[in-house]
């Protein structure tokens, strides 16, 4: 019992160890790629869903997210997450958690995006899912969960999309746009396991200079004081990441060969 309570501590240490640092970064993005005002379109509701919407009083609002404005109010950083635009690639032990915490953190708009469904292998795991979930799309699992966390739809926009991330424009279609009316996405989070898809991912955010946090290998670890979060290029001891890196190292190659440029070892020098 008490191994079992440990376990529960570390995992809860390296969740909000990630959701702190993800909104530790939201509240240095720069605002200057905003066009959009406080009230960002919600481009994934209809008539019907707005017409019953739930207004939230401000006060219980301010209330909810009391805390997180404790933390932030030395730089007045609250706005920049409550006005925040994120998308999440993965919603299974991962980018399930993440969304969830970030949305309890106060982000204003959420895409999430994930093919697949909720199964019995699932539910140790992911951050929401029920015995009544499964056979259920992760996204809309999550989304059900977050709307009763937070009702107002003007608070809390959702923009669910159940859909594999492929890196395939006419495959993937809008998916990777930001909302109407936002430039860029503050953050991008990358919560797939698959290597080629992942690295598909960082490459089209590293190409338009998105902010982009990967998640990378976890499972079988038990020391949550040892998580690193770093640039990519320093990552160490960790067999995902490694993979991660030859397939980016793999995909500039590539795409430097078809276009006759030569490639760099990262200071300028060629590698013939």
């Amino acid at each position: 019992m008490k191994s079992d309570k440990n376990a529960t501590g570390q995992i809860a240490f390296a969740v909000g160890l990630l959701a702190g640092s993800i909104a530790t970064l939201l509240l240095t993005t720069s605002r200057k790629n905003k066009t959009h005002d406080a009230d960002a379109p919600q481009t994934s509701r209809n008539d019907a869903a707005q017409s019953t919407q739930q207004t939230m009083p401000d006060e219980i609002r301010s209330e909810m997210l009391s805390r997180n404005s404790l933390y932030f109010e030395s730089s007045n950083g609250m706005p920049n997450i409550t006005n925040s635009c994120v998308l999440v690639v993965g919603l299974g032990g991962v980018g399930s958690h993440t969304a969830h915490m970030l949305a309890r953190s106060g982000v204003k708009y959420l895409r999430l995006v994930d093919f697949d469904q909720v199964t019995l292998s699932s539910l140790n795991r992911h951050a929401v899912a029920t015995l009544k979930d499964v056979g259920l799309p992760k996204v809309t699992v999550l989304c059900n969960h977050l709307r009763q966390i937070c009702p107002d739809e003007s608070r809390l926009i959702l923009d669910p999309v159940v859909k594999m991330y492929t890196g395939d424009r006419e495959r993937d279609g809008t998916m990777m746009d930001p909302p109407d009316g936002v430039k860029q996405w503050d953050l991008v989070i990358d919560a797939i396991d698959d290597v080629p898809t992942k690295a598909n991912l960082i490459s089209y955010c590293a190409k338009r200079d998105i902010r982009v946090i990967s998640c990378m290998g976890a499972a079988g670890k038990s020391d949550p004081t040892r998580v690193h979060i770093s640039d990519l290029r320093s990552a160490s001891r960790d067999p995902l990441a490694t993979a991660v890196r030859q397939r980016l190292r793999m995909l500039a190659k590539k795409e430097a060969k078809e276009s006759g440029e030569k490639i760099t070892n990262g200071s300028g020098v060629s590698n013939g």
